[in-house]
């Protein structure tokens, strides 16, 4: 530091994520009896000593105050992983692995508590990363590919894919079909890559997090209207109907829902061009599956990919960063994973290279990869297996 008798002398003290603190170094006066230029510099010094004592408590009580934050963010980190992992039941001793560089995860999504079909997963994602070439994909799977179980008597169970998790969530259910490790294996064998592991979201936890990070702004790719889309907690309404009307109404419906059931659906519209959506709107952008115009299933998970390319873009940003915490705070309840710690550790610090990455979007879909069947009992339509 120079020091002048004339000019203050500002000192910064800047701490990481907290206001940046001025303190301001002014001159002592000089006691007019002080004649001498050593009286001037004594006096000058002793101020400045006092003042750099000031300083140092400021930077101490500054910096305390920091790694009490940090302290609470790590303690806070540390009880949200636990209320989230479900560790991997297969887990057995291996000596140290080599620093792995490829993973896939499974991202899965469905309505949880309270929503027909609870368990139903509306989403199948499977993330790919290589984090040493800096590529990354999204595979979507659609819901009805047509699959068959493995079971412990050896008969065949033929199943859609989207009610895999279900069944492994819930063995009983079926008890003849081979459960642990259902989800994962039946994914790898569609998709031929190893799944490492998954995550789940329920739908309570999707409009949460959309509501903590804020609105999402998502690139249209096409107008779709879409006016079978449920409205929630009226699947069993018979809409000012009576039970004795109600089996001719399931005939209506088979033809067409809407005009036998109106009051369990809503008309969705949604044009073309770049829209901020809310959470309710999120969700209903990434549900979707009767849009017109907009292909189905396949359609539908074009836009889950389009939502999840939103949210990273709204994450990365600086502004989430004191969201983080109020976010885990909303989520304990409604995500699952069977992820390390360590390994999130190192997808966060991936994260902050997000920009970095060369993404691939796959849509599983029957113009390339997918042929259309029907079920045995030829009661249900559905997406065959992999050509």
């Amino acid at each position: 530091y120079t020091l002048s008798l004339h000019d203050a002398l500002p000192i910064f003290i800047s701490c990481p994520d907290l206001p940046r603190i001025k303190y301001q170094y002014k001159p002592p006066k000089i006691p007019t009896h002080s004649k001498t230029k050593t009286d001037i510099i004594a006096n000058l010094i002793k101020g400045y000593q006092v003042s750099l004592h000031t300083m140092k408590k400021i930077a101490s009580i500054t910096l305390f105050i920091f790694g009490l934050i940090m302290l609470g963010f790590l303690v806070k980190s540390v009880l949200f992983y636990n209320s989230i992992h479900k560790p991997k039941s297969n887990k057995v001793a291996l000596k140290k692995a080599e620093p792995k560089h490829e993973f896939n995860i499974l991202l899965l999504g469905f309505g949880g508590e309270g929503h027909a079909g609870a368990y139903l997963t509306d989403t199948m994602i499977v993330l790919h990363l290589n984090t040493l070439k800096k590529q990354a994909a999204l595979v979507s799977i659609p819901r009805d590919i047509w699959v068959q179980l493995p079971t412990e008597s050896g008969e065949e169970f033929g199943a859609k894919i989207n009610t895999v998790f279900q069944i492994e969530k819930f063995p009983k259910t079926f008890p003849d079909v081979t459960a642990q490790g259902l989800t994962k294996s039946m994914v790898t064998r569609i998709t031929g890559l190893p799944i490492d592991n998954f995550v789940t979201l329920d739908f309570k936890g999707f409009k949460k997090a959309v509501e903590i990070i804020g609105d999402v702004e998502i690139n249209v790719a096409r107008s779709f209207t879409d006016e079978e889309y449920p409205v929630d907690g009226k699947e069993d309404d018979l809409c000012g109907k009576t039970e004795t009307d109600l089996p001719e109404l399931e005939k209506i419906a088979t033809e067409s829902p809407v005009l036998a059931f109106p009051c369990r659906y809503e008309k969705l519209v949604f044009n073309k061009g770049a829209q901020k959506m809310d959470s309710e709107r999120a969700l209903k952008f990434v549900r979707s599956r009767h849009g017109i115009g907009d292909s189905g299933d396949f359609g539908r998970a074009a836009r889950q990919q389009l939502f999840i390319e939103a949210v990273r873009e709204k994450v990365v940003s600086i502004g989430f960063i004191p969201k983080i915490i109020p976010l885990m705070n909303e989520l304990e309840d409604d995500i699952e994973t069977d992820i390390d710690p360590a390994l999130i550790q190192q997808f966060i610090t991936e994260l902050s290279q997000s920009n970095k990455y060369k993404v691939q979007k796959i849509v599983l879909s029957n113009d390339d990869y997918l042929d259309f069947g029907r079920s045995d009992d030829r009661s249900e339509e559905h997406t065959s297996e992999l050509q």
